[in-house]
């Protein structure tokens, strides 16, 4: 490609409404253009990264096995609506009615189309294990786009749903998945940590995230160094701090605590360390009786250690708080306890008020919490003595240095970006959807089913925020917009510098090495600032004093060292650079 033939759209500065690095720098290099909120219009050079990893993306999918169709954007809603989706999947969910006023939705996730695809295409065990996948446009109607292409409402997505017999088949196509996902983003050139992970509202049980070292990453990722484990923090088990319960040593008294609300502030009041308290967090899940009428919220009262936090994924799986919760009103939680939230308590409170304590707090004695009276606290607080035994849960974040739980280390934590996830759904929409095969015998079978996403456009945003600096974007080679950039100077004037020019770029085309050829005749200083906010990974520069000398000079986009190198070598050069 040849520069004057190419669309490149660079700016010198960002939109002002620009948030992230990698939505500042894809604006910047003429990759994406706003169209409106969370909708980006590809630019040819964005465009060619996008496919560049699309290209990854199919052949290990093909290579595992997997087989490649397409399903509509439009969905029709009686799918979402068989397998209940249609009310839970929530706002989200872009739905649209046709002219005939039929219901419809743009596709956030294929499930339910897919699980129909099959149930009307295989009847038979001989036909299976399959695997189906495609890369297509999705639609989430996020409430608050932000990031550029990190969380945009529309978005690329390669999506696979394997159909298997039984859960050990299925248990083995998902093995196949992940492998297929740790080449692809080996393939990608990018740092990224495969974790455990919370299914969210696909469902299923087995679950992994994909996820791009980045520091500026929304998801802070567990890991402990000395082994494999690694987990999403919202899976991520938290042991109980203490072994054992020390009897009593104190007796249970009421402080006053003027205006101090925070467990901090009243620990330090006491002369305590902060480890003495204990916060409760009060959440509510709404009720309706048989005719849909509302009840009254059912209140649950969680505890907590007073210098860790909830995990709400954790909070989500107690039994009690499974089909959904809300944290409780400021009006609920005086109703129920007489006071205002900073003042909170599990002692003397209704029987009716389920308390769950963390593993850590069930395991406390002569802790300090809140008296349910506004300005007082409680100190010398103790299981069994002052308060009923509660029930016991993981509740907690873990916190770096706690024991990894497979007992080889301790824990460090690190941000990231999730790009891919492989979830294990087992029948969850193949029963709902009736998605059965005969078997041996001639009786009808559940498939077993397993789901696997990659964010391809999200990739793009991702793979910035890992590999940029202050001049612009560090692509890795294998998703730069081009691999190679030609810098001729003085591409017009002089006549030895564009004869070498096009010879080069002639003979790395013929290559198949992906290079263009920059014949603007821009000033070099120009020129050199474009290509290096745009990430080309190499550089050939050509001017008149240096093939006076018989050379050309090569740069490194990643640590911008150049390199002078006899001209009739370049081409050899960039081939060991490339790894060809």
């Amino acid at each position: 490609m040849r520069a004057k033939q190419f669309f490149i759209t660079t700016q010198k500065e960002a939109p002002a409404d620009a948030e992230v690095i990698s939505q500042k720098l894809m604006l910047r290099a003429g990759m994406i253009q706003k169209l409106a909120a969370g909708i980006y219009n590809y630019m040819p050079m964005g465009l060619r990264s996008l496919r560049k990893i699309e290209k990854i993306i199919r052949e290990e999918m093909n290579r595992a096995g997997a087989i490649e169709l397409l399903t509509p954007v439009v969905q029709p809603a009686e799918l979402w609506q068989e397998t209940g989706r249609w009310q839970k999947y929530g706002p989200e969910l872009l739905r649209i009615k046709d002219r005939h006023d039929r219901d419809f939705v743009l596709q956030p996730t294929s499930e339910e189309v897919l699980t129909d695809l099959v149930r009307q295409q295989i009847r038979s065990w001989r036909q299976l294990p399959v695997n189906f996948y495609q890369i297509q446009t999705k639609f989430r109607d996020e409430r608050r786009p932000r990031f550029g292409l990190m969380r945009g409402r529309e978005f690329v997505m390669k999506d696979a749903y394997s159909f298997d017999r039984t859960v050990e088949d299925a248990g083995k196509s998902y093995d196949i998945m992940f492998k297929a996902y740790c080449r692809i983003f080996d393939r990608l050139g990018l740092m990224y940590r495969a974790v455990r992970a919370d299914s969210g509202s696909i469902g299923g049980s087995r679950s992994q995230e994909f996820q791009v070292i980045a520091d500026t990453g929304e998801d802070l990722i567990v890991y402990c160094p000395e082994s494999d484990f690694a987990a999403n923090i919202e899976l991520a088990p938290a042991p109980a701090l203490l072994t054992e319960r020390l009897a009593p040593t104190e007796e249970l008294t009421e402080v006053a605590t003027p205006n101090m609300e925070k467990c901090e502030v009243v620990t330090e009041f006491l002369g305590l360390s902060l480890d003495r308290s204990v916060k409760s967090v009060v959440v509510a899940t709404d009720r309706c009786d048989e005719n849909g009428e509302p009840l009254p919220a059912k209140i649950v009262v969680l505890l907590l250690r007073g210098d860790h936090t909830l995990n709400e994924v954790k909070a989500g799986k107690l039994e009690s708080l499974k089909s959904g919760f809300r944290f409780a009103t400021d009006a609920e939680i005086q109703a129920n306890f007489g006071c205002k939230p900073g003042s909170l308590c599990p002692v003397g409170i209704s029987k009716d008020i389920e308390v769950v304590a963390d593993k850590t707090v069930a395991c406390m004695s002569d802790f300090v919490v809140g008296a349910n009276k506004d300005g007082f606290h409680l100190r010398g607080v103790n299981w069994g003595r002052d308060l009923p035994e509660p029930l016991i849960a993981d509740l907690r974040n873990v916190v770096e240095g706690d024991e990894s739980p497979d007992g080889k280390g301790k824990l460090k934590m690190q941000r990231g970006i999730e790009v891919g996830h492989v979830f294990f759904l087992g029948d969850k929409y193949s029963a709902a959807m009736n998605t059965t095969y005969l078997d041996e015998n001639g009786k009808p079978q559940v498939m077993q089913m397993g789901c696997y996403g990659i964010g391809v456009s999200r990739l793009l945003g991702a793979a910035i925020e890992q590999g940029h600096d202050e001049k612009g974007i560090i692509w890795p080679d294998s998703i730069a917009p081009f691999t190679v950039v030609i810098c001729p100077v003085g591409y017009d004037k002089s006549e030895e510098v564009k004869k070498t020019a096009d010879a080069l770029y002639e003979e790395l085309k013929n290559l198949d090495i992906d290079v263009i050829l920059d014949d603007r005749n821009f000033r070099p200083g120009v020129m050199f600032a474009e290509w290096e906010l745009i990430g080309v990974p190499h550089r050939i520069t050509i001017g008149d004093r240096g093939l006076k000398q018989g050379v050309v000079e090569y740069t490194h986009r990643a640590d911008m060292k150049s390199d002078s190198v006899p001209a009739g070598e370049i081409v050899s050069f960039i081939k060991n650079k490339l790894g060809f």
